[in-house]
């Protein structure tokens, strides 16, 4: 029989060697009725969750953006005692005693008028038309992306359906086009151009083109087109892609944001040239002299200028999705 000293020994040596007895798996814990009952609510609720702030940041990226806009000043008489309103002294003198924007109503100093912020919101009571106002302070004045003619004439085009043969090529009748520009001076957004106040969808086309040609500063600004005309001259088809994407960018961001919404929609025009015949070749034609106004040139250099515009608005069409 072995001692009591000799197991002891047996034992420390078995708990050295490290050797472990195999045990058997704890039993699972049983599952909780109630866990079971709210784990598809739970599941509910964060999908519900992830829809709704999917939902409030597409809300955000759908507002207006926050363009930013010079003020348009201009010299004044006030009548009275005025003060600046930027640096809050009195404006002295009888006649011409400071400026005032023709847009937002700011009253300051000549003086004061070259270091305030371009941070002008235009009112409504002082923007009174729509045609020949300035695009930026038309689309700030009503707090939109873009300018309430681009959006409802495109809009009413695409309604109708893009297969008139010769669309923006063809003209409609200039009494009936003035009519259009009337009512929305008259009206901005509520006013009518369903095909029951206007049938021939020629009319809406030159509604749009006319905006485009009466805008004080083109779409593409007079300070960007000497980029414009001089990427259109590059042989090279990827270099002169690149160099269009950087003129791009010298672009006011509101007309940039227009000049995207309206290439888009002339690549869907030319999705149906087999019904209406018109290419983003024509199409390039129609608007390259409607978007791209270069000041004070010579006619020889205007009428060499053209063939360049053409070939821009072509490339713009054409790589609208690459573009922008």
């Amino acid at each position: 029989m072995p001692s009591r000293e000799s197991y002891i020994v047996k034992r420390g040596k078995n708990k050295g060697s490290g050797t472990r007895l195999n045990r058997a798996p704890a039993p699972p814990k049983p599952t909780s009725p109630a866990s079971t009952f709210w784990q598809p609510i739970r599941s509910f609720a964060l999908s519900q969750l992830t829809s709704l702030v999917r939902r409030a940041t597409l809300r955000e990226s759908d507002l207006a953006p926050k363009y930013e806009k010079v003020h348009n000043f201009k010299v004044h008489t006030f009548r009275g005692p005025h003060w600046c309103e930027y640096c809050a002294n009195f404006m002295w003198g009888l006649i011409a005693q400071g400026v005032k924007c023709a847009d937002c109503g700011l009253n300051v100093h000549k003086q004061c008028s070259k270091v305030v912020p371009n941070d002008c919101q235009p009112d409504l009571r002082h923007v009174k038309k729509v045609y020949s106002c300035d695009l930026t302070t038309l689309v700030k004045a009503h707090n939109t992306k873009r300018p309430m003619v681009v959006d409802m004439c495109i809009q009413e085009l695409e309604a109708r359906g893009l297969q008139s043969e010769g669309l923006y090529r063809i003209s409609g009748f200039s009494e009936l086009i003035e009519d259009v520009k009337l009512a929305f001076d008259r009206d901005g957004e509520k006013a009518d151009i369903s095909t029951n106040a206007y049938e021939d969808i020629n009319i809406i086309t030159g509604a749009l083109k006319l905006y485009f040609r009466e805008l004080p500063i083109p779409l593409i600004t007079y300070d960007a087109h000497p980029r414009f005309i001089d990427a259109a001259k590059i042989s090279d088809p990827e270099k002169r892609l690149e160099a269009l994407h950087e003129a791009l960018k010298l672009l006011p961001p509101a007309h940039c944001e227009t000049l995207r919404y309206l290439m888009a929609h002339l690549k869907r025009v030319t999705q149906n040239e087999k019904d209406n015949l018109m290419s983003s070749e024509n199409l390039g034609i129609v608007f390259g002299p409607t978007l791209m106004r270069a000041p004070e040139l010579d006619a020889m250099t205007a009428l060499n200028d053209i063939r360049y515009q053409r070939l821009v608005v072509e490339t713009l069409i054409t790589n609208e999705d690459v573009l922008f």
